[in-house]
């Protein structure tokens, strides 16, 4: 990134100056005002650089001032590009981007949300985070007690697109679901069968756990970051232990970051495993979804014996791991993995010598790859319309730029091109396990515990199963934390499915649903 701050420092000369030495990681870069559209631009257009996340801060009681935060990307750098846009506390604004970017629509209206700040021509301002109902109140403001009890909500629930035309029909789904699934509400306008549009509505279940990361030891810390989203517990607290062991330039063993990557891609198989038989089942083939769920049986077993917890909860932590492996361990890693990946070549067969699946998965929910890449779309959706990025290639963490892998792209964008980029990288998880698994020997599996310095700012990104996470912290005095950012994936791809759906039938949208599987507890946290 040295190159882009050189140009920016020519192209807006007084406007941009460094807060930090630049690092191998991130280059930050402090703005003269709240207005960052012309700095965005330039970066996406004359620099290639994409946008990865926007999100806000309160500094008001430290510095007098607001921050918005302005994280980018370039491929084939490795380090991030931070800029900082101040924002007076009396001029509480500033300029959306949502207009010519979709892709940070919602989080501009988290901004507004929590924080208070508006978003200027934002085309959609309404409320995303916190419900229309809700009081007049910023939640990750410092001056808003945790403790404090709100008054009952009254007033206007959120109100839908009316369905008008004759033959058109509101059909609405949830938000509470069949099963066990969280809340969220799907409305459709529906022609017949064909849908016309769908409308989204999440955060029923808004937890504060930004909030709850003010109030922890950094040690206890750990153990929320984990509870983000119960399927991705061991890439959220990776995440979260990567950013405190760059704010506090603490080095990890080697033998440590050999076994965050192999539970790492222990999580991505029994997920993605998972999901290849629930999209199975959908389209009625529920004797692959059988096969499917033993397999993910059997690899959930493997990590309660590799991290004693089936979600592979309260192993990770800040400077490794908790514990190391004994040889039996070990030797039963590479046996269930040798077993397991028979059988999956064996369900793969299965389900494409099925007429039937490639018939009703094929050309369903169709993400068009230019609508992915205006969305921001990661993760599996993303590869499967096109978008080529993995955080493990592309900015390596753990051990990930010890071994090699292949990151498999389509741009067919339904849902078989979904389910195929999950075959595929179960595959290659495979093969990232094999390559580690020589790296199981003696050393030390984590670095002695030490104090964590205050005033740091670091940022950590993990290619969770479902697509980039990111998590930003500022540390603060006696070991605890002054912010932390989360991005689950999800909080990007859900406007995806509104554009999916468009066109099909009623009927296909569990299957189209599921090919993205986004977590409702990862956006609301």
């Amino acid at each position: 990134m040295l190159p882009v701050w050189e140009a920016l420092r020519e192209k807006f000369p007084g406007r941009v100056r460094p807060l930090e030495a630049p690092s191998e990681l991130q280059l930050c870069i402090r703005l003269d005002n709240a207005d960052a559209r012309e700095v965005v631009h330039y970066l996406r257009t004359q620099q290639e650089a994409r946008l990865v996340s926007v999100f806000a801060e309160d500094r008001v009681a430290a510095e007098n001032v607001f921050y918005n935060y302005y994280l980018f990307e370039r491929r084939g750098d490795p380090c991030y590009l931070i800029l900082q846009a101040p924002i007076p506390p009396d001029q509480p604004r500033f300029p959306s981007l949502a207009a010519e970017l979709p892709a940070v629509n919602w989080q501009e209206r988290e901004i507004q949300d929590w924080f208070g700040l508006e978003a200027l021509g934002h085309p959609n301002p309404r409320r995303v985070a916190l419900h229309d109902n809700w009081p007049d109140v910023h939640p990750l403001r410092k001056d808003f007690p945790l403790d404090q009890v709100l008054p009952p909500f009254e007033g206007q629930r959120h109100a839908y697109r009316p369905t008008l035309g004759e033959g058109v029909f509101q059909v609405p789904v949830g938000p509470v679901h069949a099963g066990t699934i969280e809340p969220g509400h799907f409305n459709f306008a529906v022609a017949g069968e064909p849908i016309l549009y769908l409308q989204l509505r999440m955060f029923y279940t808004h937890k504060g756990t930004e909030k709850l990361f003010e109030h922890l030891p950094i040690h206890r810390a750990v153990f929320l970051a984990e509870s983000i989203s119960g399927d991705s517990s061991f890439s959220h607290g990776t995440a979260f232990c990567q950013a405190i062991e760059r704010a506090a330039e603490i080095e990890v063993p080697f033998l440590a970051q050999i076994m965050r990557t192999i539970l790492l891609e222990l999580e991505r198989i029994y997920n993605h495993v998972a999901d290849i038989g629930a999209i199975a089942t959908d389209v009625g083939f529920v004797v692959a979804n059988a096969h499917a769920g033993r397999l993910r049986e059997m690899v959930v077993q493997l990590n309660e014996e590799l991290a004693g917890n089936r979600l592979l909860r309260g192993f990770v932590c800040v400077g490794g791991v908790r514990r190391y492996w004994l040889p039996r361990q070990v030797e039963t890693l590479a046996k269930t993995l040798n077993v397991f990946g028979r059988e999956f070549q064996e369900l793969v067969a299965i389900i494409k010598t099925f007429d039937s699946t490639r018939y009703w998965l094929d050309g369903t929910g169709f993400l068009h790859p230019d609508k992915a890449r205006a969305l921001g779309i990661v993760g599996v959706s993303g590869r499967a319309s096109g978008v080529d990025l993995d955080v493990r290639r592309d900015h390596p963490y753990a051990a990930y730029d010890c071994v090699q892998f292949q990151v498999p792209v389509y741009d067919g964008g339904d849902v078989w091109h979904r389910t195929q980029v999950r075959i595929d990288e179960v595959r290659q998880s495979f093969a990232i396990i094999g390559a580690a698994i020589p790296h199981l020997f003696d050393g030390p599996h984590r670095a002695p515990a030490q104090h964590v310095p205050p005033g740091r700012c670091a940022l950590s990104a993990v290619e969770g199963w479902r697509g980039e996470i990111l998590h930003w912290v500022r540390t603060g005095r006696g070991n605890c934390l002054e912010r932390c950012k989360i991005k689950d994936p999800s909080i990007n791809n859900w406007p995806a499915l509104v554009e999916a759906v468009q066109g099909n039938i009623i009927a296909d949208f569990p299957v189209i649903n599921k090919s993205f599987n986004l977590s409702y507890s990862g956006t609301d946290r």
